[in-house]
């Protein structure tokens, strides 16, 4: 089986034709959204390769930039990446168009990370990032750039990537789900499989740990 491409080039959020159906006369975006998650459902049940083709090409970046932030890696982000579409191909009959896409991309990718861990022998990705654990993750030196790093430092300013640096893992991935994915409370529960009230704690104790840490003067 060929590779899917690499490496994956930066993409917008919104894609053209989500923008179009936008601006269509008469017709709410959140209805055409789930008549648009719909005939993706039907597309991926199929296994449409020019469907599957055009989802690596929207998403392959922000999946990347999810996949070396959890992994702290940017070879294993790159395995990780690969076999998270191999994962899309054999199981798109199990994405019903009920949410959005990328969530459930997300949760696909974090699972394999996460079984990735467990075969190390080591704890969930969760209990890892706690840090209410006794042996939470060790964060890298962050007077080095990082791989994540590499990949958004065109994208924040270096006094908000020094801040996000010093937040506990647990509370930066929800704060990347939520403001650089622009994925909703559910849809993070369903992403991490944890209750969304967890998400909203985290999410708060994020962002105050995030304000805490910012400069004087940075917004």
């Amino acid at each position: 089986m060929s590779t899917f491409p690499w490496p994956p080039a930066p993409v917008t959020h919104q894609s053209a034709d989500a923008g179009a159906m936008a601006a269509l006369p008469g017709c709410s975006f959140s209805s055409l959204m789930k008549d648009e998650n719909k005939t993706l459902a039907r597309g991926l049940q199929r296994r449409d390769p020019k469907l599957l083709d055009r989802l690596i090409e929207q998403y392959q970046f922000r999946l990347f930039r999810y996949l070396v932030y959890i992994t702290g890696d940017r070879t294993h982000a790159e395995d990780f990446f690969q076999e998270t579409w191999i994962r899309v191909l054999e199981r798109g009959h199990q994405y019903d168009g009920k949410s959005r896409f990328e969530g459930w991309l997300f949760a696909i990718a974090r699972h394999l990370v996460i079984d990735w861990q467990r075969q190390r022998k080591m704890q969930s990705l969760d209990t890892l990032t706690d840090p209410d654990e006794p042996h939470p993750l060790q964060i890298k030196d962050q007077s080095k750039a990082s791989a994540l790093e590499g990949v958004i430092s065109s994208e924040q300013s270096t006094q908000v990537q020094n801040a996000m640096g010093q937040i506990a893992a647990v509370y930066r991935e929800v704060l990347l789900l939520r403001f650089q994915e622009e994925l909703q409370i559910e849809e993070i529960a369903v992403v991490l499989g944890a209750p969304a009230s967890t998400v909203k704690s985290r999410l708060y104790r994020g962002l105050e740990a995030f304000r805490n840490t910012l400069q004087p003067g940075v917004v």
